[in-house]
């Protein structure tokens, strides 16, 4: 039974502006340490004000587990006026073994199928079980990524190359790229976030060569000064503005591309979650909306 009864949409805050063409969604790694699960996090979601959510597919299958129905979860969805954004899962879609490739497409199939279901399109597509291999083969990415993306086509819903800075494998954007380009595939797309892309050496002048529709879901943080690149983890993610992230930079960039999907709020901070979600949730937001309406103004 849900701790947020009878919770309805907040509303769209009276500072929006038709200046700001994105949408805006919860990562519910923002706030997984509360332990709510996934219906309390739909809910804190959409009083926070955001239009989307990006679950993640192991908070799913837990609520299966425990008697919920996907009817019922999309149903809770969509009577609080939100939309799946993207949702995050690990199939091992990119490893050189075979056998190890053949479950992790049958993985991914499971995973884009209750996305499907849902009513979500995009699911993220990161280089699982192949973060530490050198001179990894990225031709031979790109067709296993098109394989996923025909997979996904059959489901309505389309695989995301995400750029994993910490990854010897797809740590970079250029990398990322170069898949998605080679695949060949139309629907080819990027999931790519300020943490990963700093984290991975990246920096963020590539994205001026990245075409707005091939993102849908962009994952938005900040991070600090300190520690250094190479030192920084999940956990040293902080609000949009609270770091020293060039936002102004980056919102610029992903409107002159064209680019109007979601910015997806994605954290690991502790200290966030030592804290009341929706305060997190509502914080969240007002931090993202503001970096982006100052960047735009």
């Amino acid at each position: 039974m849900s701790s947020l009864p009878n919770v309805a949409p907040a509303a769209a805050p009276s500072t929006a502006r038709a200046a700001e063409p994105f949408g805006y969604s919860l990562n519910t790694s923002t706030i997984r340490g509360q332990n709510l699960g996934i219906v309390d996090q739909i809910e804190v979601t959409a009083k926070a004000g955001y239009q989307g959510i990006e679950p993640w597919l192991r908070e799913i299958e837990q609520y299966l587990q425990s008697g919920g129905t996907l009817k019922e979860l999309r149903k809770r969805i969509d009577d609080l006026g939100l939309v799946v954004a993207s949702a995050i899962a690990f199939a091992e879609w990119i490893v050189e073994d075979d056998q190890r490739r053949a479950k992790g497409m049958e993985q991914a199939k499971r995973d884009m199928s209750v996305i499907a279901e849902l009513g979500g399109k995009y699911i993220a597509a990161p280089p699982t079980g192949a973060t530490k291999e050198t001179n990894f083969n990225l031709h031979h990415a790109a067709e296993r990524y098109r394989a996923l993306c025909e997979l996904g086509d059959s489901l309505g819903v389309s695989p995301q190359v995400e750029v994993w800075g910490h990854s010897t494998t797809l740590g970079c954007l250029s990398e990322s790229m170069f898949v998605a380009f080679e695949s060949r595939h139309p629907r080819a797309c990027l999931l790519p976030d300020v943490y990963h892309l700093y984290r991975g050496g990246s920096g963020f002048e590539g994205l001026r060569l990245v075409a707005g529709q091939a993102i849908h879901c962009f994952h938005v943080n900040d991070y600090p000064a300190a520690p250094a690149r190479e030192q920084l983890t999940d956990a040293d993610r902080v609000y949009p503005g609270d770091g020293v992230a060039p936002l102004g930079e980056i919102f610029r960039t992903l409107r002159d591309n064209g680019f109007s999907g979601m910015l997806s709020l994605e954290l690991f901070n502790r200290a966030y979650w030592q804290q009341d979600a929706l305060t997190v949730a509502r914080t969240g937001l007002e931090k993202t909306r503001a970096a982006v309406q100052k960047a735009l103004a």
